[in-house]
């Protein structure tokens, strides 16, 4: 049988399945007056039954705690006669056995449950009590069907393991597997934990637009909208910094947003094209703030959340305990492709070619360095590593260094081999800026069309100037997968980005 035939027998199969729970939807719906009942309400949840209940193996003292309420979907089911067992699942992603009796319940109540289905959303009523084999349960009292189930979960075994499948069906994926529901629940608190530390930092949260009549804070393609009623162009949002910079001119010191940026940019384990960033401001600071504040961050959060000073990510152990590294790019370049003349354009446009088969036409210098840090080098940094001294041809909205104006005040943090991190003291020279942008121009006019536009506004609240500021980015995804242990960013993504299906 070839893999085609062997998919349409599943699917034929999924289709009977499908109509037999049609069918018994449709006599349920001719029985009962109400065949979705909306009045449930659960008095406990199974993980709490089984954190309080844990050490209690007396059942009489089980049953004197009196009866409690559950609801949630059935997960297994186990028919023995006049007796049954079933396990459902509820809100808080744990299971708990119920055990179902004909004589317990009302008259013909039991043989409709026999007839319910795996995937069913149920409501029970009972007592606690432990089994034979000391498996905590509740004896059924009443039990009710809330919701029928029209598609049959994957196989109880093996669940839903097909990547594709689990991003596209998220809510398959979150019944199925709980290490899926573990991701999301910490990523969750990893968003709370962020939250509040900023707020407790002294940082007011804010919200900026999402639609943007000028695209900017980075270097990336937008995508591009347009509103009906004043006819015009508008850009998602890349990132929302000019706007956050624009609320520490008003007086704003210290601002944070933890914010949804949209880049038309491929799609890869490492990055999607809607994604989640914290970006925050904090005048009368620099960079170097910025580095110690991050170490005290990251430090802070992985102990909140893994209960430790370490993680590990995909084999390796990231250490949180010790000084972050830091290494200014050209020593980074020169430390990890020695055999490479950074003064040479010839000899570094010949190295990436022969290396990465990138054919750069570019002919600066700092440029090609840059693109060689990328390619060799990122990979290299897996404990926590800030690169700093980023060349100012390659960051148009940093502060220049005071020694060295080639160069800017501007670090990345990187860890396990990728950049999660991205801070400066930020430009507040109006007139520099604005010559910075017209390179932008010059460059996006030249065919960059990640180059950023000119952004007259800004650079007119500039001239109403803004104090000495540093701000940081900070990939909360990546930040997640950090702390999962995910490879991909689509597994910490509720919904990734997706292709059609081909029936679509």
């Amino acid at each position: 049988m070839t893999m085609n035939e062997e998919n349409q027998e599943i699917k034929q199969d999924e289709n009977h399945l499908i109509a037999e729970r049609r069918q018994k939807l449709k006599l349920i719906r001719e029985k009962e007056k109400i065949a979705f009942p909306n009045d449930a309400k659960a008095t406990a949840t199974a993980l709490e039954l089984l954190t309080k209940y844990e050490q209690v193996a007396d059942n009489d003292t089980l049953k004197n705690e009196g009866s409690f309420t559950l609801c949630g979907r059935m997960m297994a089911k186990r028919i023995m006669g006049k007796a049954s067992f079933t396990h459902i699942q509820d809100g808080s992603g744990e299971r708990f056995q119920l055990y179902v009796a004909r004589d317990n319940l009302e008259e013909g109540k039991y043989a409709e449950f026999k007839g319910w289905d795996i995937g069913d959303i149920i409501e029970v009523k009972g007592y606690l009590f432990r089994t034979k084999t000391n498996e905590l349960s509740i004896h059924a009292e009443s039990i009710r069907l809330l919701v029928k189930s029209l598609r049959p979960l994957p196989e109880k075994f093996h669940g839903l393991t097909d990547p594709e499948k689990r991003y596209r069906q998220r809510y398959v994926d979150l019944i199925m597997n709980k290490e899926s529901r573990d991701i999301f629940v910490k990523r969750s608190k990893i968003v709370s934990f962020i939250r509040n530390y900023f707020t407790n930092e002294g940082f007011l949260e804010v919200e900026t637009p999402m639609m943007h009549p000028i695209p900017g804070g980075a270097a990336a393609k937008p995508f591009i909208t347009h509103h009906n009623a004043l006819d015009m162009d508008l850009y998602l949002r890349i990132a929302p910094e000019l706007y956050l910079k624009r609320l520490v001119v008003g007086g704003l010191e210290k601002v944070f947003e933890i914010n949804r940026s949209f880049r038309n940019e491929g799609i890869d384990t490492r990055h999607n094209p809607e994604f989640t960033m914290l970006e925050f401001y904090w005048a009368y600071a620099n960079f170097k703030d910025l580095m110690a504040f991050s170490e005290r961050l990251f430090r802070d959060l992985t102990k909140e959340i893994l209960g430790t000073e370490y993680c590990v990510y995909q084999g390796e152990i990231i250490d949180f305990s010790k000084p972050f590294q830091k290494l200014a790019m050209k020593d980074a370049v020169k430390k990890y492709v020695p055999t490479v003349n950074l003064e040479d354009v010839a000899e570094m446009q010949n190295y990436l070619k022969s290396h990465y088969q990138i054919d750069a036409k570019e002919t600066d210098p700092l440029k090609l360095m840059s693109m060689i840090f990328e390619e060799a080098v990122e990979k290299e940094l897996i404990q926590p590593t800030f690169i700093t001294d980023y060349p100012a041809v390659i960051s148009p909205l940093s502060r220049r260094n005071d020694e060295n104006p080639e160069f800017t005040d501007r670090f990345e943090l990187f860890i396990a081999g990728r950049e999660l991190s991205n801070g400066f003291s930020e430009l507040n020279d109006a007139e520099d800026q604005a010559q910075r942008f017209k390179e932008q121009v010059k460059a996006r006019e030249g065919g960059d069309d990640e180059a950023m536009f000119y952004d007259a506004d800004f650079i007119r609240a500039l001239e109403h100037a803004m104090p000495p500021t540093a701000g940081q980015g900070i990939g909360i995804d990546r930040l997640v997968m950090l702390l999962t242990d995910s490879p991909s960013i689509r597994d910490v993504l509720l919904f990734p980005q997706m292709r059609n299906e081909n029936n679509e």
